[in-house]
Protein backbone atom coordinates (compact mmCIF):
# COMPACT_ATOMS: atom_id res chain seq x y z
CA UNK A 1 0.00 0.00 0.00
CA UNK A 2 2.80 2.44 0.85
CA UNK A 3 4.58 1.52 -2.34
CA UNK A 4 1.54 2.41 -4.46
CA UNK A 5 1.22 5.80 -2.80
CA UNK A 6 4.90 6.53 -3.30
CA UNK A 7 4.70 5.55 -7.00
CA UNK A 8 1.57 7.69 -7.47
CA UNK A 9 3.25 10.65 -5.81
CA UNK A 10 6.35 10.13 -7.97
CA UNK A 11 4.17 10.05 -11.13
CA UNK A 12 2.35 13.27 -10.15
CA UNK A 13 5.61 15.12 -9.45
CA UNK A 14 7.11 13.85 -12.74
CA UNK A 15 4.02 14.99 -14.64
CA UNK A 16 4.14 18.47 -13.08
CA UNK A 17 7.85 18.76 -13.91
CA UNK A 18 7.14 17.84 -17.56
CA UNK A 19 4.33 20.41 -17.73
CA UNK A 20 6.53 23.13 -16.27
CA UNK A 21 9.34 22.31 -18.72
CA UNK A 22 7.01 22.52 -21.73
CA UNK A 23 5.59 25.87 -20.65
CA UNK A 24 8.96 27.41 -19.95
CA UNK A 25 10.62 26.51 -23.27
CA UNK A 26 12.05 29.34 -25.35
CA UNK A 27 10.39 30.31 -28.66
CA UNK A 28 13.31 28.79 -30.58
CA UNK A 29 12.84 25.41 -28.85
CA UNK A 30 9.08 25.52 -29.53
CA UNK A 31 9.74 26.18 -33.24
CA UNK A 32 8.16 29.64 -33.18
CA UNK A 33 9.74 32.82 -34.45
CA UNK A 34 11.34 34.83 -31.73
CA UNK A 35 9.95 38.35 -31.45
CA UNK A 36 12.32 41.17 -30.71
CA UNK A 37 11.72 43.51 -27.89
CA UNK A 38 11.08 47.03 -29.18
CA UNK A 39 14.02 49.39 -29.10
CA UNK A 40 13.77 51.83 -26.21
CA UNK A 41 13.14 55.42 -27.18
CA UNK A 42 16.20 57.65 -26.87
CA UNK A 43 16.44 59.46 -23.57
CA UNK A 44 15.48 63.14 -23.73
CA UNK A 45 18.41 65.49 -23.80
CA UNK A 46 18.76 68.07 -21.05
CA UNK A 47 19.09 71.58 -22.39
CA UNK A 48 20.74 74.08 -20.06
CA UNK A 49 18.68 77.15 -19.29
CA UNK A 50 19.95 80.65 -18.78
CA UNK A 51 22.59 80.92 -16.08
CA UNK A 52 21.11 81.55 -12.66
CA UNK A 53 21.78 84.93 -11.18
CA UNK A 54 23.97 84.78 -8.12
CA UNK A 55 22.38 86.11 -4.95
CA UNK A 56 23.55 89.60 -4.17
CA UNK A 57 24.74 90.75 -0.78
CA UNK A 58 23.18 93.94 0.60
CA UNK A 59 24.33 95.60 3.82
CA UNK A 60 22.75 98.16 6.12
CA UNK A 61 24.23 99.71 9.28
CA UNK A 62 22.36 101.16 12.24
CA UNK A 63 23.37 104.47 13.76
CA UNK A 64 24.07 106.31 10.54
CA UNK A 65 22.00 108.01 7.90
CA UNK A 66 19.29 105.72 6.46
CA UNK A 67 20.10 104.55 2.96
CA UNK A 68 17.99 103.14 0.15
CA UNK A 69 19.18 100.06 -1.72
CA UNK A 70 17.55 98.94 -4.97
CA UNK A 71 16.95 95.32 -5.84
CA UNK A 72 15.36 93.76 -8.93
CA UNK A 73 12.14 91.78 -8.66
CA UNK A 74 12.66 88.03 -9.04
CA UNK A 75 16.16 88.09 -7.55
CA UNK A 76 17.44 86.75 -4.26
CA UNK A 77 19.72 88.52 -1.83
CA UNK A 78 21.33 88.14 1.54
CA UNK A 79 20.73 91.23 3.66
CA UNK A 80 22.88 91.95 6.71
CA UNK A 81 22.28 94.72 9.23
CA UNK A 82 25.17 95.75 11.48
CA UNK A 83 24.25 97.31 14.83
CA UNK A 84 26.14 99.04 17.63
CA UNK A 85 24.09 97.49 20.49
CA UNK A 86 21.92 94.39 20.97
CA UNK A 87 18.39 94.54 19.62
CA UNK A 88 16.00 93.34 16.96
CA UNK A 89 15.92 94.12 13.25
CA UNK A 90 12.72 93.99 11.19
CA UNK A 91 12.12 94.06 7.44
CA UNK A 92 8.71 95.76 7.49
CA UNK A 93 6.29 94.47 4.91
CA UNK A 94 8.14 91.19 4.42
CA UNK A 95 7.35 89.84 7.88
CA UNK A 96 10.99 89.09 8.73
CA UNK A 97 12.69 89.77 12.07
CA UNK A 98 16.06 88.75 13.48
CA UNK A 99 18.13 89.43 16.57
CA UNK A 100 21.36 91.37 16.19
CA UNK A 101 24.38 92.19 18.34
CA UNK A 102 27.51 94.26 17.70
CA UNK A 103 29.55 91.21 16.66
CA UNK A 104 26.64 89.29 15.13
CA UNK A 105 24.69 91.27 12.53
CA UNK A 106 21.11 90.36 11.64
CA UNK A 107 20.95 88.24 8.48
CA UNK A 108 18.04 87.71 6.10
CA UNK A 109 17.77 85.58 2.97
CA UNK A 110 15.23 87.36 0.78
CA UNK A 111 13.58 86.54 -2.54
CA UNK A 112 11.98 89.67 -4.00
CA UNK A 113 8.77 88.44 -5.58
CA UNK A 114 6.87 91.75 -5.71
CA UNK A 115 7.88 95.38 -6.20
CA UNK A 116 7.63 97.77 -3.27
CA UNK A 117 9.45 99.71 -0.57
CA UNK A 118 10.34 97.80 2.60
CA UNK A 119 11.71 99.66 5.62
CA UNK A 120 14.55 98.13 7.60
CA UNK A 121 13.95 98.97 11.27
CA UNK A 122 16.18 98.45 14.32
CA UNK A 123 14.80 98.37 17.87
CA UNK A 124 17.56 98.42 20.52
CA UNK A 125 17.06 96.23 23.59
CA UNK A 126 17.76 99.22 25.89
CA UNK A 127 14.91 101.44 24.60
CA UNK A 128 11.51 100.81 22.98
CA UNK A 129 11.67 103.25 20.06
CA UNK A 130 12.73 101.87 16.70
CA UNK A 131 14.92 103.67 14.18
CA UNK A 132 14.82 103.31 10.42
CA UNK A 133 18.14 101.94 9.21
CA UNK A 134 17.27 102.01 5.54
CA UNK A 135 14.83 101.08 2.80
CA UNK A 136 14.92 98.06 0.51
CA UNK A 137 13.37 99.16 -2.78
CA UNK A 138 12.32 96.29 -5.03
CA UNK A 139 11.86 97.42 -8.62
CA UNK A 140 10.22 95.56 -11.49
CA UNK A 141 12.11 94.14 -14.46
CA UNK A 142 13.49 96.62 -17.00
CA UNK A 143 11.10 97.49 -19.82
Amino acid sequence: MHLRRALLLFAVVLGLAALAASVSRSPRERGERATRAPEPAPAPQAVPGPPAARPSHLAFAAGGRPRTIRMREGRSATITVKVHEPGQVELRGLGLTAAAEPLTPARFDVFADRPGRYRVRFTPASRPEAETVGVLRVVGPPT
